[in-house]
């Protein structure tokens, strides 16, 4: 079952976003907020949040563009769709997103039986998937092909719970540098997983659309099941 619910921000002034939920037939056994790449809350991300749920979770994504176009949904294989996604992104306030994130993982603790709140991320959602490690109270969580890791490292001591990285070795937005200083930052930090993709490219793991690699995404997708699965039980 899944549905549109409203979230109350952290913030005083009665602000409130949206947020997709997907649920699982049974109890939730523990629930994951799903972070969008830069095309907002679109088809591919209800579609992750409903495969979660059908493996049990409480699935949610937070629509984190509610300041800049509320319900905004961008294709990455039109072109104009994809430039307005990267002016979106030019003008997101990634902060504030944190703190969105915050809120919804409040909105869900207690919908579950574990009371556990897992996080996963995808391309801009990547890094924010990083950010939330280091910045929140969430118990595990994943990045793909998060852009900009490397200048977020001065904050990985923060990061207390565990936290898991796929990372395409051809990303068109991730260089080779930015690359080689996530894995000399974090590949000694106890809480931290890196996974390379020879050759595959930035959002090798999208639902749909001509970016996806299906080999690929079905190993970063079971390894990110069986991660969550271990330290969300």
């Amino acid at each position: 079952m899944s549905e549109t619910v409203t979230i109350a921000t952290l913030d005083e002034n009665g602000d409130s976003f949206d947020a997709y939920i997907a649920r699982p037939k049974g109890e939730a056994k523990s629930a994951i907020v799903v972070i969008q790449e830069i095309f907002g809350v679109n088809a591919g991300i209800r579609r992750k949040c409903d495969k979660l749920a059908e493996e049990g979770y409480l699935a949610i994504a937070p629509d984190l563009f509610w300041r800049l176009t509320p319900g905004v949904e961008l294709d990455p294989d039109i072109e104009p769709e994809f430039n307005k996604a990267l002016e979106m992104m030019g003008n997101f306030d990634q902060d504030k997103g944190v703190r969105d994130i915050q809120a919804t993982i409040n909105y869900v603790r207690d919908l579950t039986q574990s009371g556990k709140v897992g996080a996963v991320g995808y391309c801009l959602g990547g890094r924010l998937a990083f950010m939330t490690a280091a910045r929140t109270d969430v118990d595990a969580t994943v990045g793909y092909y998060g852009v900009g890791i490397d200048n977020l490292l001065g904050e990985k001591a923060a990061i207390a719970n565990p936290v898991m990285l796929h990372i395409p070795t051809e990303d068109g937005f991730v260089d080779k540098e930015t690359q080689r200083a996530m894995h000399e930052g974090l590949d000694e930090h106890p809480k931290a997983t890196l996974y390379d993709y020879e050759g595959l490219d930035h959002g090798f793991a999208t639902e749909f659309g001509e970016r996806r690699s299906e080999d690929a995404a079905e190993l970063a997708d079971s390894r990110t099941a069986a991660f969550f699965e271990q330290h969300l039980a």
